[in-house]
Parts: C-alpha cells; structure tokens; sequence
C-alpha cells in the first residue's frame, strides 16, 4: 500500500515537473516562430543595431532600447547589491534579535509591494528630488536605476541572508580560534563560503531588473534614443514592448515580438554565464 501511494505521489511530481518545462517550451516557440522571420525581414543588423525606432515609416532598430536596458540594469546592479549583500551580513551575523523581526518584516514587505507603487514612489519623489538637485526633468537613466536598485534589494537581501546562515559555524569558528575578530572571521570566512549562494542572489536581482515594466515607464522618459547623460531619457525592452502592443499590427506587432525575442536571449546568455562561472569556482 504504502509502495503504491510512493509510486501515486512521484507521478505527480514527475507531471508537475514536466509542466514547467513544457511551459518553458511552449514560451520558446511562441517568440522564435513569431519573432525570427520579422528579424529575417528586418535583416539582424538594422534590428540589433540600429538606431531609429518609427514604426510608421517601417523602422525598426532596437540599439537604444537595448542601451538603455544595459545601463538601468547596471546601475540598478551598483546601487543595489553592496547594499543588499552588507544588510545581509548584517541581519544574518550582526542583528540584534529584538531589531532583526521588524527589519525582516520590512523586507518582506518591500518584496510584496506592486511595482506600480513603486513607480508612482518614484515619480513623486525620485523624479522631483533628481530634477532639482542633479538637473534634467527627473526622468532618465539615474532616476531608473535607482528605483530598480530599491526593488531589487528584498530579493539580494533574502536569498543572500540564506546563502550566509547556510554556511557551517565552523567556518567563523576556525576563523576565531586563528585569532581573527568577529568582523574579520565573517568577512573573510564566512562570506567567500556563501559566495555562490550571492552569485545566485545576483543573478536573480539581475532577472528582475532587466525584466521590470510598469516602474521603468513612469521614471524613465520612454525616449527611444541613445541616451548621452545619466539624466537624458531612455526607453528599455521590455517598456517599448508594453506600450506599443496595444496598437501594434502587422510587421510593427511581429518586431515587438521581435524585441522579446531579444530580451528573452539577453536572460539565458546572463543565466548560462554566471552557470559557468559557478561551475569554474
């Protein structure tokens, strides 16, 4: 009895195994069979590298928006995890327990918050306080990436607080009895050991800040040109997809398609990087 209720219950994880990679699949040759022949139309070059967004006049470059992808989700990358990876070091070996649950609670409250509300955060503070103290009209690269670097921190925080604790004791131990100090025997012991487990944390605060929309369009400018300044507009991947599929149709419809198909390949090229660099180490 008990060996058929083992056999019942592997099914079902086998079959809900097997959905998520059919899902996977099914994504995949939506974008490459609706995506791949208007690449083909519009030739890769004057896709990838072009500079000039007119769907009107049938063109169609993504190079800005690609640009403009690259650069939040860098500074979002250098705003957020020092950040998010010392607040984990802190709560995981320096909190007390009295301020550790409020602060917990707070994070996950972060984590949980829309990211409309984040965007309208942004708008009303982000942008004003940016157009008065480093100059432009508040929307652009830096007001972006600051925004992103705020709602990649729960993420950064979480996973890298479980990477640390998930290290032996006997890791800041052996750096104790060497005669290292508290600091020097988490830095150096204790933090190098749950590197992997950061590098993970990483990956996935890049995930969400290349992939992030409804924010990104508020703070932004949505400027389908080559930024020149922290402060210039510019418009991403994913927000030039949502604002013009609405009314999009015909070859505008499929290089918007297009565009995901691009974003999608930027996500598994950053995925099967950091692989082999986990892989190396």
């Amino acid at each position: 009895m008990n060996h058929s209720k083992e056999k019942i219950m592997q099914a079902v994880f086998f079959f809900t195994a097997c959905i998520s990679i059919i899902s996977v699949i099914l994504i995949c040759v939506f974008l490459f069979s609706s995506g791949i022949p208007a690449i083909q139309k519009i030739g890769l070059k004057n896709f990838l590298l072009g500079t000039v967004w007119q769907p009107a006049n049938n063109i169609y470059g993504i190079f800005p928006m690609i640009v403009g992808s690259v650069y939040v989700t860098l500074g979002a990358l250098v705003l957020g995890v020092p950040i998010g990876v010392l607040t984990a070091v802190y709560m995981a070996r320096f909190c007390p327990e009295k301020i550790y649950r409020p602060l917990r609670s707070a994070i996950n409250l972060m984590a949980g918050i829309p990211s409309v509300v984040y965007g309208f955060f942004g708008l009303v503070i982000l942008v004003p306080f940016v157009r008065e103290h480093v100059g432009g009209f508040g929307m652009g690269v830096l007001t972006a990436s600051v925004l992103l670097g705020l709602m990649i921190l729960p993420t950064i925080i979480s996973v890298s607080e479980s990477a640390i604790r998930a290290v032996p004791n006997s890791y800041y131990e052996g750096g104790l009895a060497l005669g290292a100090s508290h600091e020097r025997s988490v830095f150096f012991a204790v933090l190098p050991a749950a590197k992997r487990g950061i590098l993970a944390a990483v990956i996935l605060g890049i995930g969400r800040a290349i992939g992030e929309t409804m924010a990104v369009i508020m703070v932004a400018g949505n400027q389908a040109v080559l930024p020149d300044s922290l402060t210039a507009g510019i418009r991403t991947l994913t927000t030039n997809i949502v604002m013009e599929m609405g009314y999009s149709s015909g070859l505008h419809r499929e290089a918007l398609i297009g565009t995901a198909v691009i974003l999608f390949i930027f996500v598994l090229i950053i995925n099967i990087s950091f692989s082999l660099l986990h892989k190396e180490d």
